[in-house]
Order: C-alpha cells, then sequence, then structure tokens
C-alpha cells in the first residue's frame, strides 16, 4: 500500500501492472473511521486489487494499516477542522483530483462529498467513464442527521437537488435494493441502475458456541440479558429511541444490559452514559465478540440503504428487531428471521423487545432463520464479482 498525502513531498511508488485497467475509487469514508462504506471498501478491494490497478482518494482520518501492500496507491486528502454531523469533511482539492482522474480509465465513486462530487465532476470533463453506488439516501441523511429542526425541510429539500444533480453524470448507478433503485427514479434520476446486494463473511461473522461465554470474553455476566446495536452514533440511527425503550423495559427487567459499540456525536454519547446499564465500549475494529454475545440486535435508524450492521448482526445468529427503511424492510420477515417496530416510537419498542425476551422458542428460531438468510443472499465473494463485471461492462461502452 502506497499512501501520499497531499501537502507533504514524499516518495511516489505507483505500482502499476501492464495491462491492467486504472481503476480510480473515490470516497468521502474510509478507515480508521469505521462505517458501512469503510467495511465495503475493505472487503472489495482486496477482490478487486489483482484485476485493476487501484488508487484510492480518501479523506486522512488518521494512520491505519488496510494490510494491502503495495498492491494499492492511497491518495489521503486532509480534512477541515469543522465537524458535519459526527464527521469532519474532506479539503477541497481539486488539483490532485484532476490529477488521478486524467490517469485512470475508469472512476468508482462511493459518496458525493467534496472527495466524491468533485472526482465524478473531473470524470465527466475528461470524459472518463463514471460508476457510482449508492450507499445512503443522502437527502434522509442530511436532513435526521442534522441537530436543527428548523432546517430539517429545506436540507431534504436542498439535497434532493444537489442529489439529482450530480447522479445524473455517472454511466452508471449501482445500488443494493430495487427499492432504493425506485427512490432515485422518484427523484427524476434517469441514470441506467444496477442492483448489487452488499455482503457478509460468513466464515468470521458466525454465532458463538455458547451465549454464556461470549458474555464472559467482552467482561460481562453469562446471567446478563444484552440488547446491543454497534455503527455511527448519529442522529440519524435514532439510538435516543432505543434508550427510552431501554428504560422502560429495565423496570421489570433488571439484569438487561444496553450495549452500544461505535463513535460519533458527544451529546448523544453523554446522554446514553448517564443511563445505569448502558455500555459504551467505543469503536472497534471487531465487532464479531460483540455480536456473538448480544441477545437481541436493534436497529432504531431513520434511514438505511442495506444496514450492514444488522446483516453481521444476522449473520452472527442474533435476533434483529428493527424499523423499516430502505432494504431491511424487504429481507426482514416478522417473526421468522426478525421483528420490526414503529419508527420512534419507544413503548412499541420496548414493547417487541420484551415479547422476544419472554419467548425462548422463538428467539432461538428467529436466530436461525436470521443466520440463514445472509448464508443464501449476502456474499462478498458474489458483490465484488458484480462490481468487476459493472466496471467491465461500462468500460467497453462506447
Amino acid at each position: 500500500m502506497v499512501i501520499e498525502k497531499t501537502g507533504k513531498k514524499t516518495e511516489k511508488k505507483e505500482a502499476q501492472s501492464e495491462g491492467k485497467k486504472k481503476l480510480l475509487i473515490a470516497t468521502d469514508n474510509f478507515l480508521p473511521r469505521w462505517d458501512g462504506i469503510s467495511r465495503f471498501l475493505s472487503e472489495i478491494i482486496p477482490r478487486l486489487k489483482d484485476k485493476y490497478d487501484i488508487t484510492l482518494l480518501a479523506p486522512d482520518f488518521g494512520p491505519y494499516d488496510t494490510g494491502w501492500g503495495d498492491s494499492v496507491r492511497i491518495i489521503k486528502i486532509p480534512v477541515q477542522k469543522i465537524r458535519v454531523g459526527d464527521f469532519n469533511p474532506a479539503k477541497i482539492e481539486t488539483g490532485i483530483i484532476k490529477r488521478e482522474v486524467k490517469k485512470s480509465d475508469v472512476v468508482f465513486s462511493q459518496t458525493i462529498g467534496s472527495i466524491g462530487f468533485l472526482t465524478i465532476m473531473a470524470a465527466r470533463r475528461s470524459k472518463k467513464k463514471v460508476v457510482s453506488y449508492i450507499h445512503s439516501i443522502e437527502w434522509e441523511l442530511v436532513s435526521r442527521a442534522m441537530g436543527l429542526t428548523l432546517l430539517k425541510k429545506y436540507m431534504s429539500i436542498f439535497t434532493k437537488w444537489i442529489v439529482r444533480r450530480i447522479y445524473t453524470k455517472p454511466d452508471l448507478l449501482v445500488v443494493p435494493a430495487e427499492s432504493i433503485g425506485d427512490m432515485l427514479s422518484w427523484q427524476k434520476i434517469k441514470t441506467r441502475k444496477k442492483v448489487v446486494h452488499l455482503g457478509v463473511d460468513t466464515k468470521r461473522f458466525i454465532p458463538a458456541h455458547s451465549k454464556q461465554e461470549a458474555k464472559k470474553n467482552i467482561g460481562l455476566d453469562s446471567g446478563v440479558f444484552i440488547i446491543g446495536n454497534h455503527g455511527r452514533i448519529g442522529r440519524e440511527k435514532d439510538l435516543l429511541t432505543l434508550l427510552r425503550a431501554f428504560i422502560i423495559l429495565k423496570k421489570t427487567h433488571p439484569k438487561t444490559i444496553l450495549l452500544i459499540l461505535g463513535e460519533g456525536v458527544e451529546s448523544i454519547k453523554k446522554k446514553l452514559s448517564r443511563v445505569d446499564g448502558v455500555i459504551l465500549p467505543g469503536a472497534t475494529n471487531n465487532v464479531i465478540p460483540y455480536l456473538q454475545a448480544m441477545d437481541i440486535y436493534c436497529l432504531p435508524s431513520l434511514t438505511e440503504t442495506t444496514s450492514l450492521a444488522t446483516l453481521e448482526a444476522m449473520a452472527c445468529g442474533v435476533p434483529i428487531v428493527a424499523t423499516k427503511v430502505g432494504f431491511v424492510r424487504d429481507y426482514i420477515k416478522p417473526q421468522i428471521n426478525g421483528l420490526f417496530f414503529k419508527e420512534r416510537n419507544s413503548y412499541d419498542l420496548a414493547r417487541q423487545l420484551m415479547f422476544l425476551m419472554r419467548e425462548d422458542i422463538l428467539r432461538k428460531k428467529i436466530s436461525l432463520e436470521a443466520r440463514k438468510t445472509v448464508e443464501k443472499l449476502f456474499s462478498w465473494d458474489k458483490t465484488a464479482q458484480e462490481i468487476e463485471e459493472t466496471i467491465d461492462e461500462v468500460l467497453n461502452e462506447y
């Protein structure tokens, strides 16, 4: 892995193999910031690096060893001091982006932040092929991640306008589910779309051999009942609804723990930390031991596309209680591999959680079916293969 940081003099080593197409991947989210996009790239890039000569444009969130060696060239762009939601956006580096776009044969964008947007625009001006993966519904994400309630409606309208302008530029939009493609089409985004599901490494994300031992492995009493969540701590994740449901539940189930992994908005973290029984281990690059210890996984989000975090929990055989968001509403089947609750309704969430807590047989059945769902439908190898086919298809178009 060759890393260049903009603004610093470094020796460059461009490990480009003769005959390989040059793939430029642009993202505003990357390691060591752990989120769905970072996890997607950490799984996809190793599966594509033998096929393409890859350069990655990403924000500089700090040092992180990807383990990719010299096979991937990473250009890290410094981030700004201002904080938007739970992250710092990258600085505007049009010169760097234009240079890398001109070197590439095809651009694979992940976001429409400062890096993603500028890379897409530079690619169109240079008449380079562009494939964009849609990781989020931007107008939902931006408006629901904001703390200022009065501006949410206007930000949603403004973001839709921006999204329409940007997503008409790529040659192809890759969406994680057909319903996500439909949402974009409803916004009059006519760019061709292709469905490629996300994946899960089901050889790593596996159920615990013993739930009691799994709890001990993360330092908790084997007799506690754990309700969990992992990912970013953002406003759009609506963890405060989960907190309120936990407070209701705790009155009748005192040996219950709420385990939330991740980093994010400090004001939300403070509210979570004030409640007895809430555990906040922070962010980790290995969530598996924590997922294996959970008895129920809760997704209270107000917006998602696929929710990779939910799929990882399902692969670990954890029953799911979720909102009907994005693709989640399609792969969760009520009382078969999970349950739904009404968005922002802490009383309904508490009711569903208590129902699963007392129904041991149903909980075990849902656990098994959740694992089967992921094994059947979600594979990183399949995801990477379909993305490779998609990029080649776009490259071969005239």
